[in-house]
This record gives structure tokens, C-alpha cells and sequence, in this order.
């Protein structure tokens, strides 16, 4: 490994501090709200099959709102719109808060609620994916992203906290928290300073276009599609994450409720095992941030992880509960090492004026992975072993990184090895 060069570029700017801050508050409190929603739906429902109509109402708006949001957000204000949305975010959650800590619970209204946030949260992924990188200075992109990644890491280790306030205090306590959290980081937000260039540029390009709205976000929609098709390392990236996603939506279907139902205790198993992974992340994440992988390797390396990931997650609920952590922590380490070789390529990759465009169509199709596997792998429990159902998916990611990711080396190969 290389070290990683210091830049004449400072990576901590104003903005990028106020962006991470942002982010930490927020992450903190939604994961350790998102946690204590599952243990309550699983606690009132006690059916494996509702709980992923659960995860899937939450992942349907998020098949077709990235890519009418991508096109949008290419010609409007991506930092106006995320801190309106972290606003819009904490005053749901702080109105669910109230009417749980009432004494009310109601699947189907509750599903809609997930809807709702789920749709929201749609938006916010593709605005904040498309401004982060706009932050960054030229040079510190490896950097930052794996900064991101340490981030998120920290932020689920709230998970044991949500597991024991939700059994201590109830689940409206912890949404209202949440909507603190989101008020937090609204404020921070609004702080940024960074102008959107992007906006003047498009603005430009449409000048003297006869097109109404519609039909210009219509047109923007095309494009969007046309410049991934056009691009054929990024198609076979983004058509990779279709199946890698579908791996993690079955493990988010199945892992929770299978360590629930089969051992004592098995909420505090699976943290125990998905906690190693975080463990890994974070000290991936770090090592990064340090060192840096070597240029002509990168291409190599991800598609090592890649199989390496969907083998050793195939196997958590085969072998004893200590090999499991271990495996989690080497996921751990690979799956933030897969992630800093992917974002920071494609991010500076994509021009900034297409990166909402193209974060939504990746979206979409990631996002179709997970919303197929959530569907499938809940059914599929119904009728087959759990272990068998997780083991089949994560061997079509194994399958997928080889047909699709080796199959098309040299255009991937152009977008991973490079120097940003």
C-alpha cells in the first residue's frame, strides 16, 4: 500500500467540516431509530413475511423517485433541498413520536408511514450523493469517502443503544430524538456556502429549448439513461449493484428474524456478528484514510472483495457464532474497501452538471435488487430453510461480480484505476 499524498488542497474546508458534522448527527439518531423499528414490528407482528412488507414499503419509492429527483436536482439547489428535507424528516418523525408514546400502533398505517420516509429519504440520497463530492477538494476524494464510511460505521454502533432504550423507554421516545437529530443537522446545513456551478451550466444548455417542465424532466430522465448506457464501466457497475443489492436485501430479510426466533437472546447475536462487520468497516475505513491502494490495483482488489463478501455473508448462519464474527469483520474490511475504490471513482468520474442524473438511475437499479430479494427471499422463507434462501443470494452476487464485473475488465478497469 501506498501512502496516501498530501494534496496542496485542504481536505477539512468549511463546508466539508459542516457537511461531516451534519452527518454525524443525523446518521446517529436515524440508525438508532431505524433499529428499534424493526425490533417493534417484529415484536407486534411476529411474522417474517410482514416484516419484510415492512423493509419493502420503505424500498418501493425508491425505484422511481431517484430518477424524477436526479433529473431535478441536476437544474436545482442540491444543498437547499437537503436540509429542507432533514426539516421535513424531523417533523414526521417527532408527530409518529408523539402518537407512539399515545399508546398507538397500526401495521397498515405504520407501513405508511415507512412509505413516506422512504420516500423522502429517496430524494435526500440522491441530493446529498450528488452535492457531497462538490465538497471535496481536487486530490482527497479516497479520502473523504472513506471518512464517510468510518462515519456510518460509528453510527451503527447505536444499534445496542436502540436495543436497550427501546426495551428501557419504549419506541416514541427514540423518534423524537431522531427528529432532534434531523433538526441538527438541517441547521449545520444551511450553513454550507459552496456554490453550485452545475445550475448556471444547465440553465445555459436550455436556453431557447421549447419544452415544457414535464417534458424537459422527461427529456432529462432519457438522458440520464443514455449517458449510463453510453458508459459501459459504469453499466456494468451499476448492473453489479443490482445483485450485490439483492444479496443485502435478503440478508436484511432473513438475518434478523432467523437469530430471533432461533436462539435466546438472538437480537444480541446478530449485533454481536453484524457488529464485527462495523468493526471492520471502521478500521477499514481508517486504514484508508491513511494509506492509499495502489492505482493498477484497484480494479483487482474490488473484485476480490466482491466474492470474497457474497462467500463469507453466505456462510453466517452455518458455522458457530464466533467463525461468524470473524467473517463479519474481514465483510467489514472489504465491504468499506469496495466501497471507498467505488464512489470515489465514479463520483469524479461523472461530470458534475450528470451526477444527479446518474446517482439516480444507480439508485434505481440498486434499489431494484433489494426491493426483488426483499420480496422473494420473505416468500421463499415460507417455504425453504432460511440459511438455504440467504446462501442462494449471496451466490448470485458471487456469480454476478464475475460474469459482469470480470466479464467487462476493461472499461471497469478505466474507471477504477485511476488517480482522482
Amino acid at each position: 500500500m501506498e501512502s496516501v499524498k498530501e494534496t496542496k488542497n485542504p481536505l477539512w474546508t468549511r463546508d466539508f467540516t459542516i457537511i461531516t458534522l451534519g452527518s454525524v448527527v443525523s446518521m446517529l439518531g436515524n440508525n438508532m431509530a431505524g433499529f428499534a423499528m424493526s425490533l417493534m414490528v417484529l415484536d407486534f407482528t411476529g411474522s417474517t413475511m410482514l416484516y419484510a412488507i415492512y423493509l419493502m414499503t420503505y424500498t418501493v419509492p425508491q425505484l422511481v423517485v431517484p430518477i424524477i429527483s436526479g433529473a431535478l436536482l441536476d437544474r436545482f439547489s442540491r444543498k437547499k433541498m437537503i436540509y429542507t428535507l432533514d426539516y421535513l424528516m424531523g417533523g414526521i418523525y417527532f408527530l409518529v413520536g408523539i402518537l407512539l408514546m399515545s399508546g398507538w400502533f397500526s401495521f397498515p398505517i405504520f407501513a405508511l408511514f415507512s412509505l413516506t420516509i422512504g420516500t423522502v429519504s429517496s430524494i435526500y440520497m440522491v441530493a446529498y450523493d450528488s452535492l457531497y463530492p462538490l465538497l471535496i477538494t481536487e486530490g482527497n476524494f479516497s479520502k473523504a469517502y472513506s471518512i464517510a464510511s468510518v462515519l456510518e460505521t460509528m453510527a451503527v454502533l447505536m444499534v445496542p443503544v436502540a436495543t436497550f432504550f427501546y426495551n428501557l423507554v419504549g419506541m416514541g421516545p427514540l423518534m423524537i430524538l431522531n427528529a432532534i437529530t434531523f433538526t441538527i443537522a438541517a441547521t449545520l446545513e444551511t450553513q454550507i456556502r459552496t456554490e453550485e456551478k452545475y445550475i448556471e451550466t444547465q440553465k445555459n444548455s436550455i436556453e431557447g429549448e421549447d419544452k415544457g417542465h414535464i417534458r424537459r424532466m422527461l427529456s432529462d430522465i432519457k438522458e440520464g439513461f443514455i449517458y449510463l448506457s453510453g458508459e459501459k464501466g459504469l453499466l456494468a457497475i451499476a448492473v453489479y449493484f443490482l445483485f450485490s443489492t439483492m444479496a443485502g436485501g435478503a440478508t436484511n430479510v432473513i438475518c434478523l428474524p432467523y437469530f430471533k426466533s432461533t436462539f435466546e437472546n438472538g437480537e444480541y447475536l446478530f449485533m454481536l456478528i453484524f457488529g464485527m462487520s462495523f468493526i471492520g468497516r471502521g478500521i477499514g475505513g481508517f486504514f484508508h484514510y491513511k494509506k492509499k491502494i495502489p492505482t493498477k490495483s484497484k480494479y483487482s482488489v474490488a473484485i476480490f472483495v466482491y466474492m470474497m463478501i457474497g462467500v463469507f455473508e453466505g456462510l453466517y448462519m452455518y458455522v458457530p457464532v464466533k467463525v461468524a464474527m470473524a467473517l463479519a469483520f474481514c465483510v467489514g474490511i472489504g465491504g468499506v474497501t469496495s466501497y471507498t475504490i467505488r464512489i470515489s471513482a465514479t463520483q469524479s468520474y461523472v461530470p458534475d452538471e450528470k451526477k444527479g442524473r446518474f446517482n439516480g438511475a444507480f439508485q434505481v437499479l440498486s434499489t431494484t435488487g433489494s426491493l426483488i430479494a426483499e420480496v422473494l427471499a420473505g416468500a421463499m422463507t415460507l417455504y425453504m430453510d432460511q440459511r438455504v434462501v440467504m446462501l442462494f443470494f449471496q451466490m448470485l452476487a458471487v456469480v454476478a461480480a464475475l460474469v459482469i464485473i470480470g466479464g467487462n475488465r476493461k472499461h471497469v478497469k478505466q474507471i477504477y484505476n485511476r488517480d482522482k
